[in-house]
């Protein structure tokens, strides 16, 4: 979901004014402070005056994190500026971090960013451990995203993954040895438009798209998703903070909240607007809907008032804003990264296609009541999160009193990072860890569900994301149709083993180079 690190262009002018900065002070003090001696802490690498470790995070923080882990061990205690930082990267820590201790590490962190584009901290997703993120949650769990919700949204899954697939069979032909680029697809674009409808819809009641209402909306989520993937310096050293707004970056975080909000007050607004045609009466205004929304159950819940708690207008946009940002980029990488594992690994992609062909025998299409019979695909699945989790960062922890860790102290008010990338990467773990193989959990019960701590893309504990199983549903529905409906294949000479798998910088650490397939219709 979300998470403090990450590189953008705005960190750029912050970078050359840190670094004239520290030559003056480095001229004056110690180059670098040694080893902590209190050895009661975890193991740290040494630290630079004022700055601490920040020098060390280079363009990919998670690489920087999981090469320092590496020298350093599962439990490593890092400076960002006068800020201890945490960062965990075995399975064992983080079952101490999310499950043993899990209440001790239950906080979040401030950030200028998240204050600014998060309402203050009204959403779940950044809100500090207390009563009132604790009925914020229970909203989304038990209203929003529980299993009977997850499943009254099946036609809007199902629906939007058919017109993605008639958009496919429009646009391409049967491709021969001398068809033209027009019949190869952009997948990351392709799986934009179909995570996105699908949370318009399910969330405001409509897709917001092919219009330019729609394309705002993308364009605001984008550069949203930037925003929050950028640090503010001036978080960890305060007295720098006048560089966010030399550089801009306060402006942009402004520009960018209130153009979000504006677009969620319209809808919360229409949909006022709609239940006052009904005279106010909200059992109308849905019989007039095929679906309810989310936007619709909040404010039914906000005139109902639970009891001792009341949602407001800001808080109903809160979880709105959370939905969007944790569900439309992490769920089109995933979809991105399998495909792209699927194309590099031709047996792989040949036995998942087998298995759904053998499965539906001569139906049109996947229907989500297909799924629990594709044993091998949700096996594929598993794999693409321990390569590939959609955050490699899990969005960082505080705790809120001090702890033992593995014999090591961990004090109160320290951010804490789980390396999820590492963790599914350990090859104390992990055969082969390096290898894309859905095998390997052909007769184990790991599962990505916050249980098994050696796979983590949606976290784990009371901070793990409510939203799993919604992602879930909608990646094995839109894998399967795209696997029975068509032969994937890459562009004509371009080679397997020229595929570009490099990781974007980022919140959500996409595919750095666009996938392009080409398909062809497997059914006339």
């Amino acid at each position: 979901m979300l998470q403090l690190l990450g590189t953008s262009d705005l960190l750029q002018p912050v970078s050359f004014a840190l670094v004239a900065i520290f030559l003056i002070l480095l001229y004056k003090w110690s180059s670098a402070s040694a080893t902590t001696a209190n050895n009661s802490l975890p193991p740290s690498p040494p630290k630079l005056p004022i700055i601490g470790n920040f020098h060390q995070l280079g363009l990919h923080p998670h690489r920087s994190l999981l090469a320092l882990s590496k020298r350093h061990g599962p439990l490593m205690l890092l400076h960002f500026g006068s800020v201890p930082v945490l960062v965990v990267s075995s399975a064992e820590a983080a079952r101490e971090i999310m499950k043993t201790h899990d209440i001790a590490f239950s906080n979040r962190p401030k950030s200028t960013i998240y204050e600014k584009l998060a309402y203050n901290y009204k959403d779940i997703a950044t809100a500090p451990y207390g009563e009132y993120w604790r009925q914020m949650k229970s909203i989304c769990v038990l209203n929003l995203l529980s299993n009977k919700m997850v499943r009254s949204f099946r036609a809007v899954r199902e629906e939007e993954t058919q017109h993605m697939i008639n958009k496919i069979k429009d646009s391409c032909s049967i491709l021969s040895s001398s068809s033209s680029s027009s019949s190869v697809l952009n997948l990351r674009e392709m799986f934009v438009t179909l995570t996105n409808d699908v949370i318009c819809r399910v969330a405001l009641g409509s897709k917001y798209s092919g219009e330019e209402g729609g394309k705002m909306s993308k364009e605001i989520i984008k550069e949203f998703v930037e925003l929050l993937g950028t640090t503010d310096i001036g978080d960890y050293i305060p007295w720098l903070s006048w560089l966010s707004h030399v550089n801009g970056l306060h402006a942009k975080i402004d520009k960018v909240a209130k153009q979000f909000d504006d677009f969620l007050e319209s809808v919360v607004q229409e949909h006022i607007d709609q239940m006052s045609k009904s005279g106010n009466d909200e059992r109308v205004h849905v019989e007039n809907k095929e679906q309810k929304d989310f936007v619709d159950i909040l404010l039914g819940i906000q005139e109902g008032s639970l009891a001792g708690f009341s949602l407001d207008r800001v808080g109903i946009k809160a979880l709105i804003l959370d939905m969007f940002i944790a569900g439309t980029d992490t769920t089109s990488a995933t979809l991105v990264w399998t495909m792209a594992e699927l194309i590099r690994n031709p047996r792989i992609l040949r036995k998942a296609q087998d298995e759904v062909r053998e499965v539906l025998k001569g139906k049109r299409k996947v229907e989500e009541t297909d799924l629990s019979e594709l044993v091998y695909l949700k096996l594929v699945l598993k794999e693409s999160f321990r390569l590939h989790p959609p955050a490699p960062l899990l969005l960082p922890r505080e705790t809120l009193e001090s702890c033992t860790i593995e014999g090591y102290e961990i004090p109160a008010n320290t951010m804490v990072f789980v390396l999820a990338k590492m963790v599914g990467s350990d090859p104390k773990c992990w055969e082969n860890p390096k290898e894309f193989l859905p095998e390997r959990f052909m007769d184990s019960s790991v599962d990505y569900k916050g249980n098994h701590f050696e796979l983590l893309p949606f976290g784990a504990g009371r901070r793990g994301c409510p939203g799993m199983n919604f992602a879930a549903k909608l990646i094995e529905l839109a894998l399967a149709n795209l696997l029975y409906c068509f032969d994937w294949e890459l562009p004509h000479r371009v080679r397997r083993e020229d595929m570009d798998m490099e990781e974007a910088a980022g919140l959500t650490v996409a595919k750095k180079v666009p996938l392009f397939l080409a398909a062809r219709p497997a059914y006339p």
